[in-house]
C-alpha cells in the first residue's frame, strides 16, 4: 500500500492538470514518460487498445482521448509542434489496463487508476451509496481540500507544522464548542497517531468538508493576512457551521458515533474487492 501511495503522489497525481472547466486530465506524453514507455509508437499501440476497449465498453472515444497539439523545445529557442492525446480518468484506467505487465510501474498504475475511477463513480451516485461508500467518497474529497487549505493558510501566514497544527485547531475548536483536536480524539477513545478524519461517519465528515472548503475560500477572497487572522477566520467559519446544525435541529459533531471501522480499513477493504 505504501508503494502505491508513494506512486500515486510522485508519478500520476503530479501530472494531473485541470481544465478551466475544473475537469482534470493527462496528457499522453507525460503519461507515456511516467509509465516508462522509451518510445511514443509502442505506446500508441497501448492507446489504441485502451480506444478499443473503450468502444466496446459503449463509451465515445470523444470523451475521453481528445488529440491536441504540443509544443516542445528542440534547441536554440526552437520549438515544434508534436501530436499529443489529453486523457480523461478513465482513459488513463483503460491504458494502464492494456499496458505491459512486466512492468511494475503499470501495476502500480492500474491499481491507482482503479481506486480513482471507482472513487468518482462514487461521488457522482452519491445518493445510492452506502454509509461506508459515503465516509470513503467524503474523505477522499477532504483530503483533497485540505491541501488547497493548506495552501490558502500558507498564503496568509501560516507557515510551519506548528503553525498549521495550531490553525487547524481553531477550526476544530469553532466547530466542536471549543474542543481541541486532542479533545476530539480523547472522546473517540484514539491513539495519538490516528487520524480524527479517518474515525467520522458521513455527517461528522461532511461538516467537516463544508468548514475547510470555506475557510478555504474566505481566506483567499478576503486576502486573509497573518497567523492570528486566519486561526480567527478558521474558528469563526468552523463556528458558523456549528451553528447552522443547531438551527436545523442537528447533532452536534462531538456527540455523533464514532464508527467502528476507519476509513483506511474501509479503503483496504474495497482495494481488495477491486483487485479480485
Amino acid at each position: 500500500m505504501a508503494d502505491i501511495e508513494k506512486y500515486s503522489e510522485a508519478t500520476f497525481e503530479n501530472i494531473r492538470h485541470t481544465n478551466e472547466y475544473g475537469q482534470e486530465f493527462w496528457y499522453a506524453r507525460e503519461l507515456q514518460q511516467a509509465l516508462e514507455y522509451s518510445q511514443w509508437r509502442r505506446f500508441e499501440e497501448t492507446i489504441e487498445r485502451a480506444k478499443t476497449a473503450c468502444l466496446q465498453s459503449e463509451n465515445s472515444i470523444e470523451d475521453h482521448f481528445a488529440n491536441v497539439g504540443k509544443m516542445v523545445s528542440i534547441g536554440s529557442g526552437a520549438q515544434r509542434e508534436i501530436d499529443d492525446i489529453m486523457l480523461s480518468r478513465y482513459a488513463c484506467y483503460l491504458i494502464v489496463m492494456n499496458g505491459d505487465p512486466r512492468k511494475q510501474i503499470i501495476a502500480v498504475g492500474q491499481t491507482y487508476f482503479a481506486v480513482k475511477t471507482r472513487q468518482q463513480e462514487l461521488v457522482d451516485n452519491y445518493d445510492q451509496l452506502t454509509e461506508d461508500q459515503k465516509r470513503l467518497a467524503i474523505r477522499d474529497e477532504i483530503k483533497r481540500h485540505n491541501k488547497s487549505l493548506a495552501e490558502a493558510a500558507q498564503m496568509a501566514g501560516v507557515e510551519t507544522s506548528l503553525d498549521y497544527a495550531t490553525f487547524q485547531n481553531y477550526g476544530y475548536m469553532g466547530l466542536y464548542g471549543g474542543l481541541k483536536a486532542q479533545d476530539i480524539k480523547r472522546r473517540k477513545g484514539l491513539k495519538k497517531s490516528q487520524d480524527i478524519l479517518d474515525h467520522m461517519g458521513s455527517t461528522e465528515l461532511a461538516a467537516n468538508l463544508f468548514r475547510a472548503t470555506q475557510t478555504d475560500e474566505k481566506l483567499r477572497r478576503e486576502n486573509v493576512q497573518g497567523k492570528d487572522a486566519a486561526n480567527r477566520t478558521h474558528y469563526e467559519v468552523g463556528a458558523k457551521v456549528r451553528q447552522t446544525i443547531a438551527e436545523l435541529g442537528g447533532t452536534m459533531p462531538e456527540d455523533l458515533p464514532t464508527p467502528e471501522k476507519s476509513v483506511k480499513q474501509l479503503a483496504r477493504e474495497q482495494e481488495k474487492q477491486l483487485k479480485k
